[in-house]
């Protein structure tokens, strides 16, 4: 296949990219700053059709990853940064396919598992699954969130691209062993001693493994049934507390301290970020990977957990 990645540079774009380009796929990275990698990378300023939209001619897949991180404060400036890397660049590759002699028969368009609600009384699935925004009693930072996940789903909605069939995926957290990424900063947590609850620890996480990250967007490509909105997460999210008391079974620590919802705040505060990236509970339940007979190769966050670990200690074990 020949694969357009608009925003691959960051951690969740690399491990695909990479797992492409493995697989013998012709794999083009799109990016502010190019990087030199195996595969190629081809800068774009994600304002204008200039130079690389030729690179989503005759493409078979376009995955759109673009988007500025959500890990800081949500002060006016950074959300206006969040909401245009998102909602303006999807309406920008909207364009590019529209425009295009031979457009990709595939738009894969990144979304996020916190446009659901904050809840804990069932999971959230695509078809049964409450679109947040409307609870009461959560900051308005979390509204924000949803907010944006809305327009950014609403941007590919309104796209008019008749020859190509449009998914969103909406993607809990990937974990990888790679530095930098989600994993290897709860890892750090636990091997420093603090990875115990976080506030209460009933809030839900959702998690999916790279492996079966990877392996999803194979099955939605080769599903051409499959359209709309797709849960990319685990079947079993488990409360913050149960997950982490996992995590630390699976790297061998013996406890690790609780943090309290005040003491997140601080923290949060002094790390430039926000506590709902935290505290929301997020469960969500992949019901159209599943529906169509999709198999996870890591179901429970057990035995993914064992295996992050275990690859996280051979990939640094060259470096001590």
């Amino acid at each position: 296949m020949n694969v357009v990645i608009p925003g691959g540079t960051g951690q969740v774009g690399t491990l695909l990219a990479r797992a492409l380009h493995r697989d013998g796929h012709q794999v083009v990275v799109l990016g502010r700053h190019p990087k030199k990698t195996a595969w190629r990378s081809v800068r774009w300023d994600a304002s204008t059709l200039d130079g690389w939209a030729r690179e989503v001619n005759g493409a078979d897949v376009v995955i759109n990853l673009a988007g500025r991180s959500v890990n800081c404060r949500y002060d006016p400036e950074n959300r206006e940064a969040i909401r245009q890397s998102r909602v303006e660049t999807t309406r920008l590759i909207g364009t590019a396919i529209a425009e295009s002699r031979h457009p990709p028969p595939t738009w894969l368009q990144a979304s996020a598992a916190t446009i659901y609600a904050h809840r804990f009384d069932a999971p959230n699935d695509e078809a049964t699954g409450i679109i947040g925004g409307a609870e009461s009693g959560v900051p308005d930072t979390w509204r924000f969130s949803i907010d944006v996940a809305k327009a950014w789903e609403k941007a590919v909605d309104d796209a008019e691209v008749p020859g190509t069939r449009k998914v969103k995926l909406r993607s809990a957290m990937t974990m990888s062993p790679d530095g930098g990424g989600i994993f290897d900063a709860l890892l750090s947590l636990v091997r420093h001693g603090l990875g115990g609850a976080a506030g209460t620890g009933r809030q839900y996480v959702s998690w999916i493994h790279e492996a079966d990250f990877v392996r999803a967007l194979y099955w939605i490509i080769n599903h051409v049934e499959i359209e709309g909105a797709v849960n990319l997460a685990a079947p079993y999210p488990l409360p913050h507390a149960a997950f982490m008391q996992e995590l630390r079974e699976a790297w061998g620590a013996r406890f690790g301290l609780p943090s309290t919802k005040w003491m997140l705040e601080i923290g949060a505060i002094l790390m430039r970020t926000e506590t709902e990236l935290i505290l929301k509970s997020r469960r969500v339940v992949p019901g159209v990977l599943l529906g169509s007979g999709f198999g996870f190769e890591f179901p429970t966050w057990a035995e993914a957990a064992q295996d992050l670990c275990r690859r996280w200690r051979e990939e640094r074990r060259g470096d001590h």
